[in-house]
């Protein structure tokens, strides 16, 4: 069933656990998420990203994530991920996404909550739920590319300020994770999240968790932490798969065949995920 984005999160939030948001570009990836979310009974985000919204058309990969998320017997939000430009947000919004990311990031705080507030009043119009991003996550995927110099931890007062005024539903915040492959071992100010969620008491978002430890995943998600992105380690199965097969089969010229043993790659992936972040059975309890 397709759902906004906050009445998934809002239950994971009372129940504490977390709720995979995975990224999608096309069908395989799409059908991987949801048959995941569906196997283990589990609420799923499926994202789209800037980048995949041009790459595949934002109408095209609308209706193929709403067409399988009201099929689906569990919870699907389709979400847009790192929103920057204007005309993909209010693009997104005439789609029929249920959830958007409106990224201000890179602006001062008070442009920050100015330009988020203007989404979110929109958003609330249609029914469709708001994430917002403060500090700087670091890292380079898809669109979005924040140096080392330039990552910047969330601030916890600056937090409740910017909650506070613009309304959102859910915050994501920087406390040491990176989009894309990490090159070291990431260290996580597991305080700060504390400190921001006992304040907040709302969903919280964790960017570039693709590459984490188990053990710091859990241990986000039993501070607080309600939605969990994962992009690179789906791109990064997927890629492994293709070579692997096309070099054991090289007769083989079958897209689906290709494609279809991808599929099975990601969904490892992903269901080790929904796993890890406790979402699994909570789809439909009792």
């Amino acid at each position: 069933m397709l759902v906004s984005g906050i009445e998934i999160l809002a239950k994971a939030n009372i129940d504490g656990y977390a709720v995979g948001a995975f990224n999608t570009s096309n069908l395989e990836i799409t059908q991987a998420i949801i048959e995941s979310a569906e196997e283990l009974n589990a609420p799923v985000i499926v994202q789209v990203s800037e980048g995949a919204f041009n790459y595949a058309g934002g109408k095209n990969i609308a209706n193929i994530v709403k067409t399988m998320a009201r099929d689906a017997s569990v919870p699907v939000a389709l979400h847009l991920d790192h929103g920057r430009d204007f005309g993909i947000l209010m693009r997104s919004i005439r789609y029929g996404f249920t959830s958007i990311m409106y990224d201000g990031s890179k602006y001062p705080l008070p442009e920050n909550i100015e330009r988020t507030k203007r989404i979110v009043d929109m958003a609330r119009a249609v029914n469709i739920s708001v994430e917002a991003e403060l500090g700087k996550i670091g890292g380079t995927e898809d669109n979005v590319s924040v140096s080392e110099k330039e990552a910047m931890y969330t601030d916890p007062d600056e937090a409740v300020e910017f909650v506070k005024e613009t309304g959102v539903d859910y915050l994501a915040i920087a406390i040491g994770t990176a989009h894309g492959p990490y090159k070291g071992v990431p260290h996580l100010d597991f305080e700060r999240l504390k400190e921001i969620k006992s304040r907040l008491g709302m969903p919280i978002v964790l960017h570039g968790a693709s590459g984490l430890s188990e053990e710091d995943i859990k241990k986000a998600v039993k501070l607080g932490v309600n939605k969990i992105n994962i992009d690179t380690d789906i791109r990064q199965a997927f890629a492994a798969s293709v070579r692997a097969y096309l070099d054991e089969n090289k007769d083989v010229y079958d897209p689906r065949s290709i494609l279809g043993n991808a599929k099975k790659a990601m969904k490892d992936v992903i269901k080790k995920k929904m796993i890890m972040f406790g979402s699994d059975n909570r789809a439909k309890e009792g």
